[in-house]
């Protein structure tokens, strides 16, 4: 075998003993858990913003963020909920490159699993001690979700992993709102079938146990665009996509329908600062359809301290090391401009 077996892997158990939520974290956490429900099943009409750096690679900076993040939702609260995105694992199409802090703690150093999961851990726990905003990550790995389970408020599925088994699986399980990516193919039917497996229930194999589950009825849709057979991106954002995909929807009859639109990847062609733009368009069509603005629940942005990106290992604080973010300054006149537009 090629197998080379590092180091024994601390369970779950180990982890939240070591660093559990306080009975204060765990009141916020509920708190929170609620408002965002409500938005997902139609009870509460402001809008979800989730935002945030592509990758969480320090947690100095994304505590300094989530902070500004956290005084922005204070400004905001009657029209935005705010989900900081804190995602602790990278998806690599290449399978090459930096894959995040649970793999790498230190971006200038090697893999460490086992002290990634101590350092993913500590960074939910404090980020929500100082600001109280529970976040958002992406189950790259549905084996690790036991690690976070406690501290996450919604949880992302990736355009290369809705089409997986295990994962449609394990949302199954979860108790929190869960969005699940079109595949970069952009086959809108192969992204429904993900959520209907979601909100079904299923018997399987989970973390060494045979596992039942109920159904996830908080799982629901993201459209990040798509990539065609010559490389394109193609969006689907626009006013006519967004009917056109809310009507295949509700043809469903899925529970709780709800749209959250990415305005980064291949909605926007990689060009993050495409994004507010792309925010006020759907902002626009949702004022110009009642359809519209009762699925679509939400919006996703990529923004970080500094714009742009930087080589890993790189020096400029609170810069993105992955896909290139908006900076602060944008970020906040979008936030502004979007309350703005909420009504």
């Amino acid at each position: 075998m090629s197998f080379k077996y590092l180091q024994k892997i601390p369970t779950p158990a180990q982890i939240t003993q070591q660093m559990p939520m306080s009975a204060k974290l765990i009141k916020t956490k509920a708190a929170r858990d609620k408002e965002i429900l409500n938005v997902i099943k139609g009870k509460d009409s402001r809008l979800l913003l989730i935002i945030g750096p592509c990758s969480a690679d320090d947690t100095e900076a994304l505590s300094e963020y989530v902070q500004r993040l956290s005084r922005l939702q204070d400004k905001v609260k009657e029209k935005l909920i705010l989900i900081p995105r804190i995602y602790t694992n990278k998806p690599r199409t290449t399978g090459v490159g930096y894959k995040g802090m649970l793999t790498q703690p230190k971006a200038s150093e090697g893999p460490n699993i086992s002290q990634g999961i101590i350092a993913i851990r500590r960074m939910h726990v404090r980020v929500l001690s100082e600001t109280g905003l529970t976040a958002a990550d992406e189950m790259l790995y549905p084996g690790n979700y036991p690690y976070l389970e406690d501290i996450l408020s919604y949880v992302t599925i990736g355009a290369r992993s809705v089409e997986n088994q295990e994962h449609r699986l394990t949302v199954s399980g979860l108790d929190i709102p869960v969005g699940m990516k079109n595949p970069t193919s952009g086959d809108l039917n192969v992204l429904l079938n993900s959520v209907q497996a979601a909100q079904a229930g299923h018997t399987f194999i989970y973390n060494g146990w045979e596992a039942k589950t109920s159904g996830n009825p908080l799982s629901h849709c993201i459209l990040r665009g798509a990539i065609d057979h010559h490389g394109q991106s193609i969006p689907n954002y626009h006013y006519e996509d967004l009917i056109q995909f809310a009507q295949l929807y509700l043809k469903r009859a899925l529970v709780n329908p709800a749209i959250i639109v990415d305005t980064n990847h291949a909605n926007s062609d990689k060009n993050f600062r495409e994004q507010p733009r792309i925010a006020e368009e759907v902002m626009h069509s949702l004022s110009k359809s009642k359809d519209l603005k009762k699925i679509v629940k939400g919006l996703m942005v990529e923004s970080y301290l500094k714009e742009g990106r930087q080589e890993p290992g790189g020096k400029t604080f609170g810069q993105s090391i992955t896909d290139p973010c908006l900076g602060w300054d944008d970020t906040r006149e979008l936030i502004l401009k979007l309350a703005d537009k909420c009504k």
